[in-house]
């Protein structure tokens, strides 16, 4: 979270905003977070609500809808029985107390005084009652067969079939579900059955247009329809359409609000996109002011810019280049930057591949040493930091032959020095500006060992010496005294290397007034190896001629 506010900071600041501001107000960082942390557990109960309401919504409905579903069967079964109360009592009872005849039952009994209606009769009429008076539930009996006399009723295709398959399968009950999406009807037939006295009846009356019916026969069908209206029942479902509005709204404004979040953290995205271009350009020019070792140990986390030393045993290395302040008079300032600066990035080069903390550079001059921030070991150090100045000499011996191709008369002679003691190492200075160096006596001694070193020539001190004695040939100096260090100081001037270690460097370079010698034998062939030396004989030659003709 803190690396957030930082990138976002940076961001914002680049982007024109006030680093003090947001630094007190700490808006970049605690606006996003707090907006989560309100919207969070209203997030939480608006989930939890749903997930409780739908099953509540549902049961309520289907509470209140077989409420209503009972209401309306048993209004609608009342009702029924009223239209049969009403019919028995005006067209049965009634007409049996107003005859003044014997009463019979006859299909015309509205035309014959003291008549009753038959039982097909009281079917016809009895659902033209109902079906008058109820929009849901109609009844209706139908033959194919009926009296002359009758109201003709075209049967269509359902009652039809329905004949059909009863007469073959008297059991089964046709059923029709017919209708839209907002009015459906469900219509359903079963049979009429001949009993014995509709069977003498039928066969014997004079209106009837069938004379062969037997106890069995299917006379027709009592269809009964009901109709129910998709609109009457929506109201039914009211909790759970009161749900869904709920539902959908809150889905809006989750939408809304992850659209919010969406383009706050695109915003987000884009200012983490700058911050990180931006502190990567930063983070590369700060590498340059910083060695390696410690550029890493800082972005990592591992070492605190924080004013810290301790004590330690580190291998100094300091180099200078002779008579530099003469070359400085001889070289145009474009020229000797140019130079200065291949110079210093090539022996940068070998010290960092040896492992290396390039402490400073002081002009010409170069404070290298090992044993921190990494370190391998007193031993080890000290072979990498004699192993690193070796190379250091090869490689200039290189680029003065490359320097004086390009005209550059009396390149660079660089004179080293390598201690091994203890020093204080870490972050020197002030809460505001510090720097990673190193401070002591043995520091100062690699300095001094440098200045009576030849030039192209390496000294150690003989603490180094004793360490890589079995790497090195070398000749030991003059005792000298230095300020700081009570004993006497014996330096050794490193001749070469020994063994194998002394294959690595095969370099002849020689350059005097009227010679410039430059031999790589590591990199040279064959074929010029033998020009090489017919070269090399014909300059003995002439060497010798000219020494004859002198004496």
């Amino acid at each position: 979270m803190r690396a957030l506010r930082f990138y976002s900071e940076i961001a914002l600041w680049r982007r024109g905003e006030p680093m003090a501001e947001l630094a007190k107000t700490g808006a970049v960082s605690s606006r996003p977070e707090a907006a989560r942390k309100q919207t969070l557990p209203v997030v939480v109960a608006l989930v939890l609500l749903l997930l409780i309401g739908l099953p509540l919504a549902v049961w309520l409905d289907l509470r209140s809808l077989s409420s209503e579903i009972l209401k309306s069967q048993a209004f609608q079964t009342g009702q029924i029985i009223d239209d049969m109360r009403g019919f028995y009592a005006s067209d049965v009872v009634a007409r049996v107390l107003a005859a003044h005849q014997q009463v019979k039952p006859l299909h015309n009994y509205t035309e014959v005084d003291g008549a009753i209606p038959i039982p097909a009769t009281l079917s016809i009429e009895l659902g033209k009652k109902i079906s008058a008076q109820n929009t849901s539930v109609k009844y209706r009996f139908v033959s194919d067969f009926p009296f002359k006399g009758r109201e003709v009723h075209v049967l269509d295709a359902f009652e039809l079939n329905a004949l059909t398959q009863l007469r073959a399968d008297p059991k089964q009950h046709i059923v029709d579900v017919a209708g839209t999406i907002f009015d459906r009807s469900v219509r359903m037939a079963s049979p009429v059955m001949m009993a014995q006295a509709c069977v003498t009846c039928h066969n014997s009356h004079p209106d009837s247009p069938k004379k062969d019916w037997k106890v069995g026969d299917v006379r027709g069908i009592q269809e009964i329809t009901i109709q129910q209206p998709l609109a009457a029942n929506i109201l039914a479902f009211k909790y759970s359409l009161i749900y869904f509005a709920v539902a959908a709204l809150s889905g809006l404004a989750f939408i809304r609000m992850q659209r919010r979040q969406a383009v706050t953290i695109s915003e987000m995205n884009t200012d983490l996109t700058v911050a990180n271009e931006y502190l990567a350009t930063v983070s590369m020019k700060i590498a340059r002011y910083l060695p390696p070792q410690i550029y890493r140990s800082i972005f990592s986390g591992e070492r605190d810019a924080t004013i810290a030393t301790e004590r330690k045993k580190l291998t100094i290395f300091f180099s200078d280049i002779q008579d530099f302040t003469g070359t400085t008079e001889r070289l145009q300032p474009e020229e000797l930057t140019e130079l200065l600066n291949e110079y210093l990035t090539e022996m940068s080069r070998i010290a960092l591949f040896h492992g290396g903390t390039i402490d400073k550079f002081i002009g010409d001059a170069m404070l290298v040493f090992f044993g921190d921030p990494e370190t391998k070991g007193v031993e080890e150090d000290a072979r990498a930091c004699l192993l690193m100045a070796v190379d250091m000499q090869r490689r200039l011996r290189e680029l003065n032959a490359q320097w004086r191709r390009r005209g550059i008369e009396n390149p660079f002679r660089a004179r080293m020095g390598i201690n091994t003691g203890y020093c204080n190492v870490g972050n020197f200075g002030s809460a505001d500006r510090m720097d990673y160096t190193i401070i002591g006596a043995e520091a100062n001694l690699a300095a001094r060992l440098q200045s009576i070193a030849e030039p192209n020539g390496i000294v150690l001190a003989y603490e180094t010496y004793t360490i890589v004695r079995d790497l090195v040939r070398a000749k030991p100096l003059a005792a000298i005294q230095m300020k700081g260090i009570s004993r006497p100081v014996v330096p050794y001037a490193v001749e070469g290397l020994l063994g194998e270690l002394a294959q690595r460097t095969r370099v002849i370079s020689e350059h005097e007034t009227g010679v410039d010698v430059f031999v790589d034998l590591d990199v040279i062939d064959r074929e010029t190896a033998a020009r090489t030396i017919r070269t090399l004989q014909e300059v003995l030659d002439a060497l010798d001629a000219k020494r004859a003709a002198q004496t």
